[in-house]
């Protein structure tokens, strides 16, 4: 999670907008948080956020101009955080709960 939103940063970085930079390193911290967060009390955040991730993918360009985003970039990043979310949420149901493991 973390590295996928350092992403936009990146691109920021390319456009050579100290303005972008700062704004997408807010957003990018604010994922990163819930990844830490998800990390150490429930993988469901982490799959919350990825999928969260997603929609701001495909809404970013109303919200935040970043000229240093390849056009197809927000399309790619929305169809990986929602199958990452999914394959995720796939395999944290599919866990077996600790109760079943000792029987």
């Amino acid at each position: 999670m973390i590295v996928i939103a350092s992403y936009y940063v990146l691109f920021a970085a390319m456009s050579r907008s100290v303005q972008t930079v700062l704004l997408e390193s807010i957003v990018m911290t604010v994922f990163a948080i819930a990844a830490v967060v998800g990390f150490k009390s429930s993988a469901w955040i982490v799959v919350g956020a990825l999928a969260g991730h997603g929609v701001f993918d495909a809404l970013r360009g109303e919200v935040l101009e970043n000229s240093g985003v390849p056009v197809w970039w927000p399309a790619f990043c929305l169809a990986y955080d929602l199958g990452a979310a999914a394959s995720l949420a796939w395999l944290i149901r599919r866990e077996p709960k600790r109760d079943d493991a000792r029987r």
